[in-house]
Order: structure tokens, then sequence, then C-alpha cells
């Protein structure tokens, strides 16, 4: 697959309608234990756009099988394998496997793009934490601020 023929993160986000999941399912499925490289890493791949995650958890786990079982597929699988996980919000492992294939593809218009994306996410949801634990540890001391005063009195 050419570096052009791989969609921007945005897209690959968007789902397939359930129609068009149902008939890579249905040929997933027909093919049984003789399933195709191609016809796996299809249903994978519809898999990964999905919104549900317990879907895009199980496209993770086929390309994770054709990772490891058919090298001619790998960096594709990078691709796909780090918007899964950032689609679960595993960060660290998007970010892994979208590295691999920018050490490989240092010009990856679309792997770059994801880089940012990554990036952006583990900042934003960082600053909302410590935001969550700063306001907790407000409460926390008026909470004990209060508690001595009252023991005091």
């Amino acid at each position: 697959m050419k570096n052009d023929v791989m969609p921007m993160a945005q897209e690959a986000e968007a789902p397939l309608s359930p129609a068009e999941v149902e008939v890579l399912r249905k040929q997933f499925v027909k093919e049984g234990e003789y399933v195709t490289v191609q016809t796996k890493f299809n249903y994978a791949w519809c898999l990964i756009r999905s919104t549900d995650r317990q879907q895009i958890s199980q496209g993770i786990k086929l390309l994770t099988e054709i990772f490891h079982d058919s090298p001619e597929r790998r960096r594709e699988c990078l691709y796909y394998l780090a918007i899964g996980h950032y689609k679960i919000g595993n960060y660290s492992e998007a970010r892994k496997f979208n590295r691999e294939l920018l050490k490989h593809e240092p010009r990856n218009d679309q792997a770059r793009d994801l880089d940012r994306r990554i990036d952006e996410k583990v900042s934003s949801e960082g600053a909302i934490g410590l935001a969550i634990i700063g306001g907790a540890v407000t409460v926390g001391a008026a909470l004990l601020a209060a508690i001595v005063k009252r023991s005091r009195q």
C-alpha cells in the first residue's frame, strides 16, 4: 500500500455502514480457518474504523496477528494498530506503533498527522487530569481547614 493510499487519521475514524461491515464480516467468516491475509486485513480495517470499543479491540487483535504472520503487511498494520490504540485511548501503544512507522517513513504525512493528534490528546488529557487533581487537593485542603477550625472551637 502506498503512502498516499492510507487515509488521514480523521478519515480512518469514520465508521463504515452496518451493511458494509456485514459484507466484510461474512467474507471473513466464510473463509474460516483458510482466511486470506487480505480478507482478514479488510475486516480488521473496518473494525478499527468502528466507534464500538469492543470492535476496535477485535480489529487490533486481527491486525496484531497479521503483523506477526505477514511481514509484507507490517507497514499497513503499524498505521492501523496506531489508530486503533489511539481510538481506545491507549496512547502509549498508539505512539509506539506510529513512531515505528515514522522511523522508516519520516515524511509519511498520515503518520505525522496521527503523531500530532496523539501528542495533542496526551497533552489535553494530562491537563484535564492535573485540573482534577488540583481541584481534589483544593477541596481536601478546605475540608481539612474546616475540621481543624472546628476542633479548635
